[in-house]
């Protein structure tokens, strides 16, 4: 797809035609871009992003301005340019990972869509990565042009989408792992992961009786975390023991006669040995209590 034409609208830039380009920049990696709201020169090139009235993806025409729009998702988000672009081309951008495009999906393409078509409802307020592209836009106080503000932009975009595709691919990828420790698990009070992969989501999926998931730190130590009540609670199905709230060193090996017992959090969610046999054995002391 090299050595392509890619037009957009001049003027200021949204979220949705500032990541379209990003878009294409991963799979397209040489190509002219114009931005103009010349009909001729819309007509000659060989993508067009955000303006010309029309959705042919065909054509590679991604415009949802036109009377009618260019149609919703299920959940009556309609698109922007860049969900359509998505619909496309997300799972070439994802290396053909379906999961990943579906998640790259639902955690930012259709937020960006729902914002510049003004279908507000279900989406987070305060600052949005939406409006933070359109402050890239020149204020009225500076003198820089627009096409300079509108490169700038695309490259924060690009960086955000490629991290973004990043942790999706994680997530997804975590999921078999964290799984099989979970069917493999001893007590399946206790999850056991050989490597730290992000576990929450799929324990709270596949596991009613988990309580804690054990874990080497980035640093060589373990820690045992407590499974939450619900994603994103602050409440654990069972919280580490209340004797060891807030100890460290010495203390917290008094209290737990284990001898490389590092620390525990004061909130009881999270607490730390030198070695895995030890930790196993926090984790067999706050199951029984």
């Amino acid at each position: 797809m090299n050595d392509k034409t890619i037009a957009t609208h001049n003027g200021n830039f949204h979220a949705d035609d500032v990541f379209s380009v990003a878009a294409f920049k991963i799979i397209c990696p040489s190509f002219k871009l114009i931005r103009t709201r010349d009909s001729e020169l819309i007509a000659k090139a060989d993508i067009v992003i955000d303006v010309g009235g029309e959705y042919n993806p065909d054509t590679n025409r991604f415009d949802h301005h036109q009377r009618g729009g260019a149609g919703e998702r299920e959940n009556g988000i309609p698109f922007s340019s860049f969900g359509l672009i998505w619909q496309k081309y997300g799972l070439e951008i994802c290396q053909g990972n379906q999961d990943v495009a579906n998640a790259v999906d639902a955690g930012l393409v259709s937020t960006i869509d729902a914002i510049d078509c003004g279908h507000v409802e279900g989406v987070a307020k305060g600052i949005s990565l939406s409006n933070t592209i359109s402050m890239f836009n020149p204020t009225w106080q500076e003198d820089s042009h627009c096409d300079d503000c509108f490169d700038e932009a695309v490259e924060f975009a690009s960086r955000v989408l490629t991290r973004f595709i990043a942790s999706a691919s994680g997530g997804v990828n975590a999921k078999a792992i964290v799984a099989k420790a979970i069917e493999n698990a001893e007590d399946p009070r206790v999850i056991v992961l050989e490597k730290y992969t992000p576990w929450k989501r799929t324990v709270h999926t596949l596991s009613e009786e988990a309580l804690y998931v054990v874990y080497p730190s980035q640093t060589g130590e373990w820690r045992i975390q407590t499974v939450p009540a619900e994603l994103g609670s602050f409440e654990d199905r069972k919280s580490l023991p209340k004797a060891w709230a807030g100890l460290s060193g010495q203390e917290l090996q008094d209290v737990t006669g284990i001898e490389d017992a590092m620390f525990c959090h004061n909130g009881l969610f999270i607490a730390g040995a030198e070695s895995f046999e030890s930790t196993m054995k926090m984790a067999a002391i706050a199951v029984k209590e």
